[in-house]
């Protein structure tokens, strides 16, 4: 099995060992990808999340993952406040954030959404290619990990299929 790979769907819906939630720095889990863990997997997340508040953009941490089939979420801000606009630097930023909070927890398999792609105001394209060379320079360094991107609309999915297959796979 490759150690990336792209699945077209529901972040909530994996069972794996942790999905990643781009958060805020307060933990609140208010709208997109967020409120969907949320709804899916209970208050419960939300306030082990905001019990890490501030959680500075570039970290991350990992709460339980209440009714979700994963083990863990690991909230990793691609923001301060709850509906900013955001750049790709910070995509970036969370995403290793993320991974880092992974590799030192003991977590090998890890699902991404498109980070900062909804409310942030990152471009699906621009986001993804940032995503895919890190992911691949992450998993290139540490054996062990898989790393799936998740594409919970066509679009995304194909961005990141076209990105994965132009970079390559492990």
């Amino acid at each position: 099995m490759d150690c990336v790979s792209v699945v077209f769907g529901d972040i909530c819906a994996l069972k794996v060992d942790a999905i990643v939630n781009p958060a805020n720095s307060l933990g609140s889990m208010g709208g997109g990808v967020a409120l969907a863990i949320k709804r899916k997997g209970g208050q419960v997340i939300e306030d082990e999340a905001m019990a890490h508040a501030p959680i500075a953009v570039g970290s991350a941490v990992l709460t339980t993952a209440g009714r979700l089939p994963c083990r863990f979420v690991i909230h990793a801000p691609t923001m301060v406040g709850p509906a900013e606009r955001v750049g790709v630097s910070n995509v970036r930023r969370a995403v290793l954030g993320a991974l880092g909070v992974a590799r030192k927890k003991g977590i090998f398999e890890i699902a991404f959404p498109g980070m900062g792609t909804g409310v942030g105001g990152v471009g699906k394209r621009e986001a993804v290619h940032v995503m895919v060379l890190d992911v691949l320079d992450f998993v290139s360094k540490n054996e062990g990990f898989r790393v799936l991107l998740v594409g919970f609309d066509k679009e995304l999915y194909e961005c990141f299929l076209g990105e994965l297959s132009s970079k390559g796979r492990c």
